[in-house]
């Protein structure tokens, strides 16, 4: 009598991996590999988790799972695809280096540009400018789209990006990013009527049952039991009140996909710009006024201990009289 063996196969040159983004944090596997695989129809995604040819940090997984950030999807044997298409460098576009040594840069991406490329020979993006500037991170990376960078951040979102400049410091951050040792800090900007000087948020969060753009924070027990969300908490503290606005640090322990919008949103505080949450309209701001103000790391066997602080955008200090 035969049996199925357990143990995945090993991976083979063909293997293409992805690291699931802060926004597919709670995503169905099948949905989150079509977005990051691109060049691979939603059919040929289907077909591959079926045939047991896709994993989820070395495990096979159904394809209604839900995948997390910072877990690693690998599809064997996929065909050519876009995904495939490193991105060009530009060494002409502009950089703003925070932090820079021998394992790591810091830099701070501006508001309205991409982190990586989603289309081949696409340019304008973050990753172009550090391709150009730090060539040796083509060789290494979650997947040859997104050399370099440990993490992304949404195009509207500005601040510090962390990338690393050798194979070794990459892993070591992407562990440590995962494992919550990669300490990031934000400043987002709101209504400030009612908001007290500081306080935690908990309400958990889920994948909104009619809106795939958005996330659903459950704050009755009865969504609790109906959506399965996923436990999020943050802290926060006012920096600064002017007029109706309130200037805002906050953390959290592991930030699930757009969470500081939808927390700020369910206490009836969405970030103002946000249009997706019902933020308010502020004057010369065109996007939502969320900030990566900071990132430190304790440091490790590859990587020396650093820390970078991004300032605050002219467009969400002018907010606050903080320019």
């Amino acid at each position: 009598m035969g049996f199925t063996s357990l143990v995945p196969p090993p991976m083979t040159a063909d293997t293409k991996t992805f690291l699931v983004p802060a926004e597919l944090d709670g995503a169905r596997l099948d949905r989150a590999l079509v977005q990051l695989a691109t060049g691979l129809s939603r059919a040929r995604v289907k077909r591959a988790i079926d045939e047991g040819a896709v994993r989820v940090d070395g495990r096979p997984r159904a394809k209604g799972a839900i995948v997390a950030q910072g877990e690693v999807i690998s599809i064997e044997g996929a065909a050519s695809d876009d995904g495939a298409t490193p991105p060009e460098p530009d060494a002409s576009a502009p950089l703003v280096v925070l932090y820079e040594s021998a394992q790591v840069v810091v830099v701070a991406k501006p508001a309205g540009e991409p982190t990586v490329p989603l289309k081949p020979r696409e340019r304008g993006t973050t990753v172009n400018a550090l391709l150009g500037r730090y060539p040796e991170m083509a060789r290494f990376g979650h997947n040859p789209r997104e050399p370099g960078v440990v993490h992304r951040l949404d195009t509207e979102t500005s601040g510090a990006l962390v990338a690393a400049r050798t194979e070794e410091a990459f892993e070591e951050l992407r562990v440590a990013l995962k494992d919550e040792a990669l300490e990031k800090t934000y400043l987002l900007v709101c209504s400030e009527e009612g908001l007290a000087d500081e306080g935690r948020i908990d309400f958990p969060l889920a994948n909104h049952p009619k809106d795939q753009r958005r996330v659903y924070a459950c704050i009755h027990p009865r969504d609790v039991m109906r959506y399965q969300p996923r436990p999020a908490s943050t802290s926060y503290r006012v920096v600064r009140r002017r007029g109706p606005w309130a200037l805002v640090e906050a953390t959290v322990h592991r930030a699930l996909r757009h969470q500081l919008r939808v927390h700020f949103a369910a206490i009836e505080h969405p970030l103002a710009g946000d249009e997706l949450y019902g933020g308010p309209a502020a004057e010369g701001l065109g996007r939502h006024a969320l900030h990566a103000s900071g990132v430190r790391y304790a440091g490790g066997p590859a990587v020396e201990a650093f820390a970078a602080e991004a300032p605050l955008p002219e467009d969400m200090a002018r907010l606050v009289g903080a320019s």
